[in-house]
């Protein structure tokens, strides 16, 4: 693959309290992945804490999920570009005009950071996406909205690993595709319902892999990303 993709592995901060954020990036080499910090953390530790690990040398994937009207979502991209984050997303169910508005105000930056798609959450499966209206399989779902995205400006998606050897095929090579769900088999499931192993998400075609608590519960962190980086390279 030409992509020059860097680290692969996001690690999931999924702290409530900022310190303990800090504590685990103190034990990760920057070189080795990239960081991810959701809406609970952003909360409690705002800008600042996006900030601090940037200092200590991280890219980090602000996973905001914005959805709102179009203005307010270009106004939000903008402010995480202002903030220097290597990667921000929006739901793809916010629509073309919404991605659109996004995909304009990130056009304005200099060095703008990746835009991404959510489709469908990997905690969802059939039965949820049927109560929230949407017909079809999830797969179905995430496959007419990444199409959606890309037709938008988007520069990929979030999306299950299995769906990802689908979207690989209709997307292109150029097409960045980010998969949670990613458990290596040493690992607990926990609450996601459509996971699989780093090394097959890799092969099935996914850029990037968002990886919390194999990771972040391991006795010795590092430990557990080298093991990870070395099911990759076999």
């Amino acid at each position: 693959m030409s992509k020059n993709l860097g680290p692969r592995i996001i690690i999931a901060l999924d702290y409530a309290e900022p310190r303990l954020a800090l504590d685990m990036a103190a034990k990760l080499e920057p070189a080795r992945c990239r960081l991810k910090v959701g809406k609970e953390l952003f909360t409690r530790g705002g800008p600042q804490l996006v900030q601090t690990l940037r200092n200590k040398g991280f890219e980090i994937f602000l996973d905001l999920k914005f959805h709102d009207i179009p203005n307010t979502v270009a106004g939000a991209c903008s402010a995480a570009a202002d903030l220097g984050v290597w990667m921000v997303n929006v739901h793809a169910m916010g629509g073309r005009c919404m991605m659109v508005a996004a995909r304009e105000a990130l056009d304005k930056v200099a060095q703008p950071p990746l835009l991404i798609a959510v489709t469908i959450l990997t905690s969802m499966g059939e039965r949820d996406i049927h109560e929230v209206g949407l017909a079809g399989m999830p797969a179905d779902n995430v496959v007419r909205l990444a199409a959606l995205a890309q037709e938008s400006g988007m520069d990929g998606v979030v999306c299950s690993p299995q769906e990802v050897a689908m979207l690989r095929r209709q997307a292109g090579e150029s097409f960045r595709l980010v998969t949670p769900g990613i458990r290596p088999i040493w690992s607990a499931k926990g609450d996601q319902t459509r996971i699989t192993t780093p090394a097959d998400a890799v092969r099935l075609g996914s850029d990037y892999l968002v990886i919390g608590r194999p990771i972040t519960a391991a006795e010795e962190p590092m430990v557990a990303l080298e093991a990870i980086e070395r099911e990759l390279a076999e």
